[in-house]
């Protein structure tokens, strides 16, 4: 998920297009690092298809005011230069043309290693070659704005775009936690970030069903803000299911919803 700069408007942190926060900067506790070279994640749980999200947030500034996205991820197993690679596109619909977003992300599928992703924002086109050790704006494509960007890497990094998408692919159990080195495409640079299973929650679905979920949660701090993010991934499909960020000042929320839109 993009993640910007955490300022003090709330608004700002996320009306952002996918939002990541920052981690806390030290672990208090042994923790499973999850590199690409170890192959960690289970690519076999990322499940292919079309999904539907509502993301809504509120602030205290405006406590009768909700803000609304419909967030559309739909992965799919494509062939690329004769491999197999999972593309990932992402659909943001707002109340108006300037509020609707997109992105789309290529990986391998032996160990989720990040081969190219671009983004759409208010119209603006970026568009990265990403490769093991670093990453390269993408010359060939039309009105890239990052066509000359360049960062070389320590080590390999995930897209955090992807955040969501390599929750599903972690081995998630009572008591562990996970430090994972992502990087959000042309902003900063790539650092480990601290997630840490805190427990389980029964969910109820928007159909009724009850499904239990491991929550897995990162707290972090930036120019003196605290933030909570609280992941629900369901134990049995290990999918996504609903997300919680609580920032003074207010919430957002996203929640698995019923297929209503169909996919651009």
């Amino acid at each position: 998920m993009l993640y910007r700069s955490l300022t003090t408007s709330l608004l700002l942190i996320i009306g952002t297009l996918f939002l990541a926060a920052r981690p806390v900067s030290s672990f208090a506790q042994k923790v499973d690092t999850i590199r690409l070279k170890d192959h960690r994640l289970n690519t076999s749980s990322l499940k292919p298809g079309l999904r539907q999200y509502m993301v809504y947030f509120k602030t205290d500034r405006n406590p009768k005011v909700l803000r609304f996205w419909l967030w559309l991820r739909n992965t799919q197993i494509i062939t690329r230069n004769n491999e197999k690679v999972f593309a990932t596109t992402q659909h943001w619909y707002g109340s108006d043309t300037i509020s609707y977003r997109t992105g789309y992300s290529l990986n391998r599928m032996s160990d989720f290693s990040a081969i190219y992703h671009s983004e759409t924002i208010n119209g603006k086109k970026v568009a990265y070659n990403w490769g093991t050790m670093s990453i390269t704006g993408t010359d060939t494509v039309a009105n890239n704005t990052k066509k000359d960007f360049k960062m070389d890497f320590n080590e390999p990094c995930f897209n955090w775009n992807l955040d969501i998408e390599t929750f599903e692919m972690l081995p998630l159990a009572a008591g562990k936690s996970f430090a994972i080195n992502f990087y959000d495409a042309g902003f900063g640079k790539p650092e480990y970030v601290l997630y840490k299973v805190t427990g389980s929650e029964v969910l109820t679905t928007y159909d009724g069903h009850k499904v239990d979920c491991w929550k897995l949660v990162n707290e972090g701090e930036h120019a003196g803000t605290r933030f909570t993010q609280t992941f629900w991934l369901s134990k049995k499909g290990h999918e996504f299911l609903k997300e919680e960020d609580a920032l003074p000042g207010g919430y957002r929320y996203k929640v698995k919803m019923p297929m209503l839109t169909p996919a651009l």
